[in-house]
């Protein structure tokens, strides 16, 4: 279902001259207001003037997640205090947390490309969504929740965990859409099975998750359990939140970004020069929409590349394809670089493996060294012992085959590993470094 028919379909012509318009609006918005960019762009040597197409995008700075944290907390802030009415912000784990602001008129935008990404699912106001994505300062719940009223959908703002609370409120309210992360919904599906619970008893028809890199493998596991079609999100609050690409339930073959909000660009990590469609690298944003805390050229660290084909569903914003890893995840072993989610698929594919496994990284005397701990379905692990044997070094030759490194493979019976209502920490690295 196409939610705003003129804007979703508008030609690519109309559609690039608005993004030009909104770019150089933002562009002098921020120069004027913020003098953090300020300062970047007279060292860049760039003026708001000298935009004139969007070709000259690549002329102005970059924008990163540190830079968030330098101008911590409302140093980006092109409106007043008074004037912004949500603040959100990261964990704040690794240092101080990022913090992102909105005015009026970007939750109202905000709400409209979240019922704009719900409806693309197929997701109708007739549908009852169970929102299980967390709420507070993480964007996920708030996100979800605002674009699933705009859309005028029955919300049930659950938010993540009390799992068989969750799945009863499933079962007797008869909820139709499941968001949430991956790896939530694998343990839902899981802690069904264990109440004697059949996915004929629900009314799910479409689950549409997000907030962690998942693998097409995964994708299947999750069908195949809950009888839905399962759908990837993309945002980060940094941009906006949860909306800002959505895959399509006609293709479901890569996430349309809104063009209309946002600028993507692919670049190479390390050089930081953009690649033309189709090449694989980091993602790029410029907001183009955004009032209180516009970005220009934020590297969001995450890979993927733009899908140049038009898509069969008739929307003329671009796609990109899900999303594999992020630089800052990816594994380097032994010079190898590693992506937790090509473990996952490979993973996936092996017949007799559950959905849920550890990696754990180490560094002994000098050299590294992996161990992959995943679980094994109930019937092979009460498996005679050789058998056992044959699946582990299966995985490692198939691992081996795969990287040319040596990993150790450890199998573990079912439930054992920990499972997670929010992301998933699938990595461990124990090196100092």
């Amino acid at each position: 279902m196409i939610y705003n028919d003129e804007m979703e379909t508008l030609p690519r012509e109309a559609l690039e001259a608005l993004q030009l318009k909104r770019l150089q609006n933002t562009v002098e918005r921020v120069y004027n207001l913020v003098p953090f960019y300020r300062r970047k762009f007279e060292e860049a040597k760039v003026k708001p003037e000298d935009i004139k197409s969007l070709d000259d995008l690549k002329r102005l700075p970059f924008t990163t997640k540190q830079d968030l944290r330098d101008n911590y907390p409302f140093g980006l802030f092109t409106i007043p205090l008074e004037q912004v009415v949500r603040v959100h912000a990261s964990s704040g784990t690794t240092g101080k947390p990022t913090v992102v602001g909105y005015s009026k008129r970007d939750v109202d935008v905000w709400s409209d490309l979240m019922a704009r990404s719900l409806a693309a699912t197929g997701v109708t106001k007739g549908d009852i969504i169970q929102n299980a994505y967390g709420y507070g300062l993480f964007t996920g719940g708030l996100g979800v929740h605002y674009g699933g009223e705009r859309l005028g959908a029955t919300v049930i703002p659950i938010s993540g965990g009390n799992t068989k609370k969750q799945i009863m409120i499933m079962k007797d309210f008869g909820s139709t859409v499941l968001t949430a992360t991956p790896s939530y919904t694998l343990y839902l599906a899981e802690t069904m099975e264990e109440m004697g619970i059949k996915r004929e008893e629900l009314k799910l028809k479409v689950g549409i998750l997000g907030a962690e890199p998942w693998s097409d493998e995964m994708r299947k596991a999750i069908e195949e359990k809950l009888g839905i079609d399962a759908l990837d999100i993309y945002g980060l609050s940094e941009i906006m939140g949860p909306g800002v690409a959505i895959e399509c339930i006609e293709a479901k073959n890569g996430l349309h970004i809104w063009e209309d909000a946002f600028i993507p660009e692919i670049i190479d990590p390390e050089t930081g020069k953009v690649l033309p469609d189709g090449e694989e690298g980091e993602l790029v944003i410029t907001t183009i929409l955004k009032e209180a805390i516009p970005l220009i050229r934020y590297r969001t660290r995450d890979i993927t590349r733009i899908i140049k084909e038009p898509c069969k569903c008739g929307r003329t914003h671009r796609r990109i394809e899900r999303i594999k890893g992020r630089t800052d995840d990816m594994l380097i072993i032994r010079g190898v670089n590693i992506f937790p989610s090509q473990i996952e698929s490979l993973l996936m594919e092996t017949e007799g493996v559950e959905p849920h496994y550890q990696i754990i990284v180490d560094r002994v005397n000098n050299l590294d060294t992996m161990e992959i701990i995943v679980e094994v379905s109930e019937n092979i692990f009460s498996d005679e012992i050789k058998h056992l044997q044959k699946l582990k070094e299966r995985i490692e030759k198939d691992i081996k085959d795969l990287y040319g490194i040596t990993v150790k493979v450890t199998l573990s019976e079912p439930k054992t590993l920990q499972r997670f209502e929010g992301k998933a920490k699938r990595v461990i690295d124990k090196r100092k470094i």
